[in-house]
Protein backbone atom coordinates (compact mmCIF):
# COMPACT_ATOMS: atom_id res chain seq x y z
CA UNK A 1 0.00 0.00 0.00
CA UNK A 2 1.82 3.42 -1.00
CA UNK A 3 4.53 1.55 -1.94
CA UNK A 4 5.52 3.68 -4.86
CA UNK A 5 5.38 7.07 -3.31
CA UNK A 6 7.43 5.53 -0.42
CA UNK A 7 9.85 4.68 -2.18
CA UNK A 8 10.26 8.23 -3.81
CA UNK A 9 9.41 10.37 -0.66
CA UNK A 10 12.18 8.16 1.26
CA UNK A 11 15.04 9.36 -0.60
CA UNK A 12 14.15 12.55 -0.92
CA UNK A 13 13.34 13.15 2.95
CA UNK A 14 16.65 11.04 3.71
CA UNK A 15 18.78 13.58 1.61
CA UNK A 16 17.10 16.93 3.49
CA UNK A 17 17.37 14.66 6.79
CA UNK A 18 20.99 14.93 6.78
CA UNK A 19 21.65 18.52 5.88
CA UNK A 20 22.89 20.99 8.17
CA UNK A 21 21.02 23.54 7.69
CA UNK A 22 18.12 24.11 4.78
CA UNK A 23 18.59 26.97 2.50
CA UNK A 24 15.77 28.04 0.19
CA UNK A 25 17.95 25.97 -2.37
CA UNK A 26 17.91 22.55 -0.76
CA UNK A 27 14.13 23.43 0.65
CA UNK A 28 13.09 24.03 -3.38
CA UNK A 29 15.31 20.75 -4.40
CA UNK A 30 13.38 19.03 -2.06
CA UNK A 31 9.88 19.82 -3.08
CA UNK A 32 10.86 19.86 -6.63
CA UNK A 33 11.13 15.80 -5.55
CA UNK A 34 7.97 15.69 -3.77
CA UNK A 35 5.55 17.33 -6.15
CA UNK A 36 7.16 14.86 -8.97
CA UNK A 37 6.36 12.42 -6.00
CA UNK A 38 2.94 13.05 -5.53
CA UNK A 39 2.21 13.61 -8.87
CA UNK A 40 3.61 10.03 -9.86
CA UNK A 41 1.36 8.99 -7.01
CA UNK A 42 -1.77 10.47 -9.47
CA UNK A 43 -3.03 12.74 -6.63
CA UNK A 44 -5.19 16.13 -7.99
CA UNK A 45 -3.01 18.78 -9.66
CA UNK A 46 -4.93 21.61 -7.07
CA UNK A 47 -4.37 19.37 -4.38
CA UNK A 48 -0.66 19.21 -4.58
CA UNK A 49 -0.68 22.51 -5.43
CA UNK A 50 -1.60 23.05 -2.33
CA UNK A 51 0.38 20.71 -0.16
CA UNK A 52 3.60 22.00 -2.09
CA UNK A 53 2.87 25.87 -1.08
CA UNK A 54 1.85 24.92 2.48
CA UNK A 55 5.11 23.32 3.03
CA UNK A 56 7.50 25.97 1.23
CA UNK A 57 5.65 28.37 3.65
CA UNK A 58 6.20 26.68 6.69
CA UNK A 59 9.97 24.79 5.55
CA UNK A 60 10.78 28.81 5.00
CA UNK A 61 9.62 30.25 8.55
CA UNK A 62 12.24 30.66 11.01
CA UNK A 63 11.70 27.59 13.42
CA UNK A 64 12.90 25.65 10.83
CA UNK A 65 16.33 27.29 9.62
CA UNK A 66 17.38 27.75 13.04
CA UNK A 67 16.74 24.35 14.18
CA UNK A 68 19.07 21.99 15.44
CA UNK A 69 18.01 19.46 13.24
CA UNK A 70 16.73 21.07 10.76
CA UNK A 71 15.46 18.15 8.57
CA UNK A 72 13.52 16.52 11.01
CA UNK A 73 11.77 19.57 11.55
CA UNK A 74 11.00 19.47 7.81
CA UNK A 75 9.78 15.81 7.58
CA UNK A 76 7.46 16.61 10.63
CA UNK A 77 6.28 19.46 8.77
CA UNK A 78 5.18 17.13 5.41
CA UNK A 79 3.48 14.13 7.86
CA UNK A 80 1.69 17.34 8.82
CA UNK A 81 0.38 18.53 6.16
CA UNK A 82 -0.38 15.09 4.47
CA UNK A 83 -2.68 14.36 7.99
CA UNK A 84 -4.40 18.09 6.84
CA UNK A 85 -5.36 16.75 3.83
CA UNK A 86 -6.64 13.74 4.49
CA UNK A 87 -8.51 15.02 7.28
CA UNK A 88 -6.60 14.88 10.05
CA UNK A 89 -8.46 12.75 12.49
CA UNK A 90 -10.51 9.30 11.88
CA UNK A 91 -14.42 10.62 11.81
CA UNK A 92 -16.43 7.23 12.75
CA UNK A 93 -19.90 6.97 11.72
CA UNK A 94 -22.61 8.40 13.95
CA UNK A 95 -25.05 5.52 14.74
CA UNK A 96 -26.80 8.04 17.46
CA UNK A 97 -30.25 8.11 15.95
CA UNK A 98 -32.80 5.75 16.86
CA UNK A 99 -32.67 2.51 15.60
CA UNK A 100 -32.62 1.16 13.03
CA UNK A 101 -29.88 3.73 12.12
CA UNK A 102 -29.43 3.83 8.14
CA UNK A 103 -26.57 3.74 5.90
CA UNK A 104 -26.59 4.28 2.88
CA UNK A 105 -23.94 2.63 0.49
CA UNK A 106 -23.30 4.62 -2.98
CA UNK A 107 -20.97 3.94 -6.03
CA UNK A 108 -20.26 3.07 -9.21
CA UNK A 109 -19.59 -0.62 -10.30
CA UNK A 110 -17.15 -2.89 -9.66
CA UNK A 111 -15.78 -0.77 -7.30
CA UNK A 112 -16.79 -3.55 -4.55
CA UNK A 113 -19.48 -2.24 -2.98
CA UNK A 114 -21.47 -4.94 -2.28
CA UNK A 115 -18.86 -7.08 -0.38
CA UNK A 116 -17.89 -3.64 1.46
CA UNK A 117 -21.58 -3.64 3.09
CA UNK A 118 -20.76 -7.01 4.38
CA UNK A 119 -17.15 -5.87 5.54
CA UNK A 120 -18.80 -3.17 7.38
CA UNK A 121 -21.70 -5.43 8.90
CA UNK A 122 -18.86 -7.40 10.63
CA UNK A 123 -17.00 -4.24 11.36
CA UNK A 124 -20.06 -3.31 13.34
CA UNK A 125 -20.78 -6.51 14.45
CA UNK A 126 -16.92 -7.11 16.45
CA UNK A 127 -16.38 -3.84 17.15
CA UNK A 128 -19.20 -2.24 18.20
CA UNK A 129 -21.83 -4.90 19.25
CA UNK A 130 -24.84 -4.20 16.93
CA UNK A 131 -26.45 -6.26 14.73
CA UNK A 132 -26.91 -5.43 10.83
CA UNK A 133 -29.62 -5.50 8.27
CA UNK A 134 -28.64 -5.67 4.80
CA UNK A 135 -30.23 -5.08 2.23
CA UNK A 136 -29.71 -5.02 -2.11
CA UNK A 137 -31.88 -2.16 -3.60
CA UNK A 138 -29.63 -3.68 -7.17
CA UNK A 139 -32.58 -5.06 -9.29
CA UNK A 140 -30.92 -4.68 -12.37
CA UNK A 141 -28.38 -7.72 -11.17
CA UNK A 142 -30.18 -10.90 -9.89
CA UNK A 143 -26.68 -11.83 -8.82
CA UNK A 144 -25.75 -8.81 -6.72
CA UNK A 145 -29.06 -9.69 -4.42
CA UNK A 146 -27.82 -13.22 -4.21
CA UNK A 147 -24.26 -12.24 -3.32
CA UNK A 148 -25.29 -10.22 -0.66
CA UNK A 149 -27.41 -13.12 0.72
CA UNK A 150 -24.68 -15.23 0.83
CA UNK A 151 -21.94 -12.87 2.55
CA UNK A 152 -24.58 -11.75 4.86
CA UNK A 153 -24.70 -15.67 5.87
CA UNK A 154 -21.08 -15.53 6.33
CA UNK A 155 -20.60 -12.14 8.65
CA UNK A 156 -23.53 -13.34 10.64
CA UNK A 157 -25.32 -10.56 9.73
CA UNK A 158 -29.37 -10.88 8.78
CA UNK A 159 -30.38 -10.25 5.12
CA UNK A 160 -34.00 -8.81 3.92
CA UNK A 161 -35.06 -10.63 0.08
CA UNK A 162 -35.82 -8.55 -2.43
CA UNK A 163 -36.48 -9.20 -6.29
CA UNK A 164 -35.86 -7.60 -9.57
CA UNK A 165 -39.93 -6.79 -9.99
CA UNK A 166 -39.90 -4.15 -6.96
CA UNK A 167 -38.91 -0.80 -7.07
CA UNK A 168 -36.04 0.28 -4.89
CA UNK A 169 -37.71 2.80 -2.69
CA UNK A 170 -40.57 0.54 -1.83
CA UNK A 171 -37.34 -2.33 -0.91
CA UNK A 172 -35.78 0.02 1.30
CA UNK A 173 -38.75 1.14 3.07
CA UNK A 174 -40.23 -2.45 3.61
CA UNK A 175 -36.29 -3.64 4.99
CA UNK A 176 -36.37 -0.17 7.31
CA UNK A 177 -39.73 -1.15 8.54
CA UNK A 178 -39.08 -4.65 9.14
CA UNK A 179 -35.31 -3.95 11.03
CA UNK A 180 -37.45 -1.67 13.47
CA UNK A 181 -40.21 -4.49 14.37
CA UNK A 182 -37.48 -6.75 14.48
CA UNK A 183 -35.29 -4.32 16.85
CA UNK A 184 -32.02 -4.39 14.27
CA UNK A 185 -29.54 -2.05 15.33
CA UNK A 186 -28.35 -0.67 11.74
CA UNK A 187 -30.07 -1.16 7.96
CA UNK A 188 -27.07 -1.30 5.64
CA UNK A 189 -28.71 -0.61 2.09
CA UNK A 190 -26.82 -1.55 -1.64
CA UNK A 191 -27.88 0.49 -4.17
CA UNK A 192 -27.41 -0.20 -7.89
CA UNK A 193 -24.18 0.59 -9.62
CA UNK A 194 -23.51 1.71 -12.79
CA UNK A 195 -20.44 1.64 -15.32
CA UNK A 196 -20.98 5.54 -15.21
CA UNK A 197 -22.85 8.33 -13.64
CA UNK A 198 -25.95 9.35 -15.35
CA UNK A 199 -29.22 10.82 -14.64
CA UNK A 200 -31.28 7.73 -13.82
CA UNK A 201 -28.98 6.46 -11.59
CA UNK A 202 -28.91 9.71 -9.61
CA UNK A 203 -32.36 10.13 -9.91
CA UNK A 204 -32.89 6.84 -8.47
CA UNK A 205 -30.14 6.64 -5.91
CA UNK A 206 -31.76 10.48 -4.62
CA UNK A 207 -35.46 8.69 -4.59
CA UNK A 208 -34.00 5.71 -2.36
CA UNK A 209 -32.35 8.41 0.11
CA UNK A 210 -35.48 10.31 0.34
CA UNK A 211 -37.29 7.09 1.77
CA UNK A 212 -34.20 5.74 3.87
CA UNK A 213 -33.17 8.72 5.70
CA UNK A 214 -29.91 7.41 6.43
CA UNK A 215 -27.80 8.94 9.11
CA UNK A 216 -24.98 8.03 6.91
CA UNK A 217 -24.64 8.11 2.78
CA UNK A 218 -21.18 6.65 2.44
CA UNK A 219 -19.50 6.59 -1.03
CA UNK A 220 -17.36 3.63 -2.06
CA UNK A 221 -14.40 4.19 -3.97
CA UNK A 222 -11.51 1.86 -5.76
CA UNK A 223 -8.75 3.43 -4.81
CA UNK A 224 -7.03 2.38 -7.76
CA UNK A 225 -8.83 4.91 -10.23
CA UNK A 226 -6.48 7.38 -8.69
CA UNK A 227 -7.71 11.08 -8.46
CA UNK A 228 -10.48 9.88 -10.65
CA UNK A 229 -11.60 8.29 -7.55
CA UNK A 230 -11.75 11.96 -6.21
CA UNK A 231 -13.61 13.02 -9.12
CA UNK A 232 -16.36 10.73 -9.11
CA UNK A 233 -17.36 11.38 -5.37
CA UNK A 234 -17.03 14.77 -6.26
CA UNK A 235 -19.86 14.34 -8.71
CA UNK A 236 -21.70 12.08 -5.96
CA UNK A 237 -21.44 14.73 -3.53
CA UNK A 238 -23.37 17.32 -5.51
CA UNK A 239 -26.17 14.72 -5.74
CA UNK A 240 -26.26 13.39 -2.55
CA UNK A 241 -25.29 14.76 0.67
CA UNK A 242 -22.81 12.26 1.44
CA UNK A 243 -21.01 12.01 4.65
CA UNK A 244 -18.15 10.16 4.16
CA UNK A 245 -16.09 8.35 1.47
CA UNK A 246 -14.85 4.42 2.13
CA UNK A 247 -11.83 3.39 0.06
CA UNK A 248 -12.06 -0.29 -1.82
CA UNK A 249 -8.88 -2.36 -3.15
CA UNK A 250 -6.30 0.19 -0.77
CA UNK A 251 -3.77 -2.97 -0.28
CA UNK A 252 -3.26 -3.02 -4.51
CA UNK A 253 -2.72 0.77 -4.59
CA UNK A 254 0.90 1.64 -5.09
CA UNK A 255 0.22 5.39 -5.51
CA UNK A 256 -1.83 6.70 -2.75
CA UNK A 257 -3.37 9.28 -5.16
CA UNK A 258 -7.26 8.58 -3.93
CA UNK A 259 -6.30 8.64 -0.32
CA UNK A 260 -4.41 12.08 -0.85
CA UNK A 261 -7.45 13.39 -3.15
CA UNK A 262 -10.63 13.00 -1.69
CA UNK A 263 -10.86 15.04 1.36
CA UNK A 264 -9.26 17.85 -0.49
CA UNK A 265 -11.73 17.88 -3.34
CA UNK A 266 -14.86 16.18 -2.01
CA UNK A 267 -14.66 17.85 1.46
CA UNK A 268 -15.88 14.65 2.98
CA UNK A 269 -13.71 12.69 5.26
CA UNK A 270 -12.44 8.95 4.13
CA UNK A 271 -13.98 6.92 6.97
CA UNK A 272 -13.24 3.19 6.22
CA UNK A 273 -10.12 1.39 4.07
CA UNK A 274 -10.40 -2.28 2.50
CA UNK A 275 -7.38 -3.47 2.39
CA UNK A 276 -8.11 -6.58 1.42
CA UNK A 277 -10.36 -9.66 0.01
CA UNK A 278 -11.22 -11.47 3.53
CA UNK A 279 -14.66 -10.19 4.64
CA UNK A 280 -12.46 -8.72 8.14
CA UNK A 281 -10.23 -6.89 5.48
CA UNK A 282 -11.80 -3.46 6.80
CA UNK A 283 -10.28 -0.77 9.00
CA UNK A 284 -11.34 2.89 9.79
CA UNK A 285 -8.87 5.22 8.37
CA UNK A 286 -6.66 7.66 10.46
CA UNK A 287 -4.90 10.05 8.39
CA UNK A 288 -2.04 10.57 10.94
CA UNK A 289 -1.44 6.61 10.49
CA UNK A 290 -1.68 6.51 6.96
CA UNK A 291 1.04 9.33 6.68
CA UNK A 292 3.17 7.87 8.90
CA UNK A 293 2.90 4.12 6.16
CA UNK A 294 3.43 6.62 3.36
CA UNK A 295 6.96 8.20 5.33
CA UNK A 296 7.65 4.51 6.09
CA UNK A 297 7.23 5.24 9.79
CA UNK A 298 5.40 2.40 10.24
CA UNK A 299 1.37 1.80 11.58
CA UNK A 300 2.30 0.46 15.24
CA UNK A 301 -0.93 1.40 16.44
CA UNK A 302 -3.19 -0.17 13.79
CA UNK A 303 -0.80 -3.70 14.45
CA UNK A 304 -1.43 -3.57 18.11
CA UNK A 305 -5.28 -3.33 17.49
CA UNK A 306 -5.16 -6.35 14.75
CA UNK A 307 -3.30 -8.05 17.06
CA UNK A 308 -5.73 -7.38 19.80
CA UNK A 309 -8.43 -8.14 17.45
CA UNK A 310 -7.27 -10.89 15.07
CA UNK A 311 -5.04 -13.56 17.11
CA UNK A 312 -6.34 -16.31 18.99
CA UNK A 313 -5.06 -15.65 22.40
CA UNK A 314 -6.47 -18.73 23.84
CA UNK A 315 -4.15 -20.56 21.77
CA UNK A 316 -1.62 -18.29 22.05
CA UNK A 317 -1.64 -18.98 25.48
CA UNK A 318 -1.92 -22.31 25.42
CA UNK A 319 1.10 -22.09 23.41
CA UNK A 320 3.03 -20.03 25.99
CA UNK A 321 1.92 -22.36 28.71
CA UNK A 322 3.51 -25.29 26.40
CA UNK A 323 6.85 -23.64 25.88
CA UNK A 324 7.30 -23.30 29.51
CA UNK A 325 6.70 -26.32 30.11
CA UNK A 326 9.23 -27.13 28.06
CA UNK A 327 7.20 -29.65 25.79
CA UNK A 328 8.55 -29.68 22.20
CA UNK A 329 6.78 -27.18 19.50
CA UNK A 330 5.51 -29.87 16.73
CA UNK A 331 3.97 -29.10 13.33
CA UNK A 332 0.46 -28.69 15.19
CA UNK A 333 1.63 -25.47 16.82
CA UNK A 334 3.21 -24.30 13.77
CA UNK A 335 0.74 -24.38 11.48
CA UNK A 336 -1.24 -22.60 14.24
CA UNK A 337 1.10 -20.05 13.82
CA UNK A 338 1.28 -19.54 10.18
CA UNK A 339 -2.74 -19.55 10.56
CA UNK A 340 -2.57 -16.39 13.20
CA UNK A 341 -0.13 -14.78 10.32
CA UNK A 342 -2.86 -15.15 7.36
CA UNK A 343 -5.59 -13.72 9.90
CA UNK A 344 -3.76 -10.86 10.66
CA UNK A 345 -3.39 -10.87 6.51
CA UNK A 346 -0.20 -12.65 6.05
CA UNK A 347 3.50 -11.51 5.93
CA UNK A 348 2.83 -8.76 3.25
CA UNK A 349 -0.14 -7.10 5.77
CA UNK A 350 2.39 -6.96 8.57
CA UNK A 351 5.15 -5.62 6.88
CA UNK A 352 2.84 -2.97 5.61
CA UNK A 353 2.52 -1.82 9.31
CA UNK A 354 6.26 -2.06 10.51
CA UNK A 355 8.64 1.09 10.51
CA UNK A 356 11.22 1.32 7.61
CA UNK A 357 9.69 -0.97 5.37
CA UNK A 358 9.24 0.90 1.57
CA UNK A 359 12.92 1.03 1.57
CA UNK A 360 13.34 -2.78 2.50
CA UNK A 361 10.22 -4.10 0.15
CA UNK A 362 12.06 -5.29 -2.77
CA UNK A 363 14.67 -6.65 -1.11
CA UNK A 364 12.59 -9.00 0.92
CA UNK A 365 9.55 -9.84 -1.16
CA UNK A 366 10.81 -12.52 -2.28
CA UNK A 367 11.93 -14.41 0.60
CA UNK A 368 8.87 -13.28 2.43
CA UNK A 369 5.68 -14.74 0.78
CA UNK A 370 2.40 -15.83 1.60
CA UNK A 371 2.30 -17.74 -1.49
CA UNK A 372 4.87 -19.96 0.21
CA UNK A 373 3.19 -20.22 3.65
CA UNK A 374 0.13 -21.60 2.14
CA UNK A 375 2.41 -24.08 0.46
CA UNK A 376 4.04 -24.83 3.95
CA UNK A 377 0.79 -25.54 5.81
CA UNK A 378 -0.54 -27.66 2.67
CA UNK A 379 2.55 -29.84 3.49
CA UNK A 380 1.30 -29.68 6.71
CA UNK A 381 -2.08 -31.03 5.82
CA UNK A 382 -0.72 -33.75 4.01
CA UNK A 383 0.85 -35.31 7.18
CA UNK A 384 -1.07 -37.57 9.70
CA UNK A 385 -1.79 -36.49 13.17
CA UNK A 386 0.77 -38.53 14.71
CA UNK A 387 3.03 -37.24 12.12
CA UNK A 388 2.02 -33.51 13.54
CA UNK A 389 2.45 -34.26 16.94
CA UNK A 390 6.18 -36.32 16.11
CA UNK A 391 7.89 -34.69 13.98
CA UNK A 392 11.21 -37.11 14.67
CA UNK A 393 9.09 -40.00 12.85
CA UNK A 394 8.95 -38.21 9.31
CA UNK A 395 11.24 -40.07 7.36
CA UNK A 396 12.31 -41.10 3.81
CA UNK A 397 9.50 -42.73 2.65
CA UNK A 398 6.96 -40.22 5.03
CA UNK A 399 8.66 -37.57 2.99
CA UNK A 400 7.97 -38.70 -0.02
CA UNK A 401 3.98 -39.30 0.70
CA UNK A 402 3.92 -36.32 2.58
CA UNK A 403 5.75 -34.67 -0.99
CA UNK A 404 3.10 -36.73 -3.19
CA UNK A 405 -0.08 -35.85 -0.80
CA UNK A 406 0.74 -32.16 -1.49
CA UNK A 407 1.75 -32.09 -5.29
CA UNK A 408 5.30 -31.07 -3.90
CA UNK A 409 8.99 -31.76 -4.15
CA UNK A 410 10.60 -33.79 -0.88
CA UNK A 411 12.96 -31.17 -0.96
CA UNK A 412 9.97 -28.14 0.19
CA UNK A 413 9.52 -31.03 2.93
CA UNK A 414 12.87 -30.99 4.40
CA UNK A 415 13.12 -27.22 4.10
CA UNK A 416 9.61 -27.40 6.60
CA UNK A 417 11.17 -29.64 8.73
CA UNK A 418 14.33 -27.81 9.14
CA UNK A 419 12.29 -24.90 9.81
CA UNK A 420 10.20 -26.83 12.69
CA UNK A 421 13.28 -27.43 14.02
CA UNK A 422 14.74 -23.92 14.48
CA UNK A 423 11.82 -23.08 16.22
CA UNK A 424 11.81 -26.04 18.26
CA UNK A 425 15.30 -24.35 19.34
CA UNK A 426 14.12 -21.23 19.52
CA UNK A 427 10.98 -22.55 21.68
CA UNK A 428 13.20 -24.31 23.75
CA UNK A 429 15.92 -21.08 24.77
CA UNK A 430 12.60 -19.51 25.78
CA UNK A 431 11.60 -21.35 27.63
CA UNK A 432 14.89 -21.54 29.64
CA UNK A 433 16.21 -17.73 29.40
CA UNK A 434 13.32 -15.95 27.80
CA UNK A 435 13.07 -13.74 24.93
CA UNK A 436 16.48 -12.39 24.90
CA UNK A 437 18.36 -15.34 24.45
CA UNK A 438 15.82 -16.29 21.61
CA UNK A 439 17.21 -12.74 20.08
CA UNK A 440 20.47 -13.19 20.66
CA UNK A 441 20.15 -16.46 18.89
CA UNK A 442 18.83 -14.63 15.84
CA UNK A 443 21.08 -12.34 15.97
CA UNK A 444 23.74 -14.53 16.12
CA UNK A 445 22.57 -16.59 13.01
CA UNK A 446 20.25 -18.66 14.19
CA UNK A 447 17.79 -17.99 12.22
CA UNK A 448 14.70 -16.18 12.03
CA UNK A 449 11.30 -17.91 12.62
CA UNK A 450 9.29 -19.64 9.83
CA UNK A 451 8.54 -17.60 6.57
CA UNK A 452 10.79 -14.62 7.54
CA UNK A 453 13.02 -15.12 4.95
CA UNK A 454 15.78 -16.18 7.69
CA UNK A 455 18.63 -18.21 6.70
CA UNK A 456 17.05 -21.61 5.63
CA UNK A 457 13.83 -19.94 5.03
CA UNK A 458 11.21 -21.66 2.80
CA UNK A 459 11.93 -21.06 -1.07
CA UNK A 460 15.50 -19.92 -0.95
Amino acid sequence: MFDGLSDRLAGTLQKIRGEGRLTEDNIQDALREVRRALLEADVALPVVREFIEDVKQQAMGEQVTTSLKPGQVFISIVQAELEKIMGERNEALDLSAQPPAVILMAGLQGAGKTTTVAKLAKLLKDREKKSSLLVSCDIYRPAAIEQLKTLAGQVGAEFFPSSTDQKPTDIAKAAIDYARRKFIDVVIVDTAGRLHIDSDMMDEIKAVHAVANPVETLFVVDSMTGQDAANTAKAFNEALPLTGVILTKADGDARGGAALSIRQITGKPIKFMGTGEKIDALEPFYPDRVASRILGMGDVLSLVEEVQQKVDHKKAARLAKKVQKGKSFDFNDLKEQFEQMQNMGGMAGLMDKLPGMPGMADKIKDKVNDREMARMVGIINSMTPQERAFPDIIKGSRKRRIAAGCGLQVQDVNRLIKQQMQMKKMMKKMSKGGMAKMLRAMKGGGGMPPGMGGPGGFGL
